[in-house]
């Protein structure tokens, strides 16, 4: 199965609805989709280690506007969509909690969590159920999550090679230390945010 998820991976980043794909995952994760867009952009910047800064901001521009819809999810939307997702996290029974940390340390929660494997969705839909500061939160969102983007596509830069040869060797393997990336910064969510 990994073996052919790949070539498939690797053509995608090297076709031509590549940087549509990548703005659609960076969109999508941010709001409600589970993968993130580090799936495509790893590819995508050892396919065109030159071209690794503009999909570094792509992921970025993307991330934030689906972060902005993740925002009115949970501002406009909690009593439905909102408030399934977060459950569907396991933080239902947290918004009491979540709600004083953001009074006093919204600011950090948003720099850190962006940074982390842990759902940036869960940042955003809170932000927006808390009624936190609007323009701020898209400001920390672009530091945050433009910080992420661009140290991954800053390490694919510049050790690409090595890279690339480790996961044409061991695809399986570094799919699945990144799927434990992301489980366990859904675990380190439940259990700390």
């Amino acid at each position: 199965m990994f073996d052919s998820l790949y070539p498939r991976l690797k053509a995608l980043a090297e076709g031509p609805r590549a940087e549509a794909a990548l703005a659609a995952v960076a969109f999508a994760e941010s709001s409600f989709f589970p993968i993130p867009p580090d799936v495509l952009l790893a590819p995508m910047a050892l396919a065109k280690p030159g071209r690794a800064w503009r999909y570094a901001l792509i992921a970025t521009v993307a991330s934030v506007i689906g972060g902005m819809l993740g925002y009115a999810i949970g501002a406009v939307l909690f009593d439905t969509v909102g408030q399934w997702l977060v459950n569907l996290y396991g933080y239902g029974a947290k918004v009491d909690a979540l709600k004083q940390t953001y009074a006093q340390w919204g600011w950090l929660v948003i720099l850190i969590k962006g940074l982390t494997p842990i759902p940036y969705k869960l940042v955003t839909i809170v932000s927006g159920l808390l009624g936190y500061n609007f323009p701020l939160f898209v400001a920390l969102s672009i530091v945050t999550r433009g910080a992420r983007f661009f140290m991954v596509a800053g390490a694919l830069h510049w050790f690409g090679e090595p890279l690339r040869a480790a996961m044409e060797r061991n695809f399986a393997a570094v799919l699945g230390g990144f799927a434990a990336l992301v489980v366990a910064g859904f675990v380190i969510a439940i259990k700390v945010f």
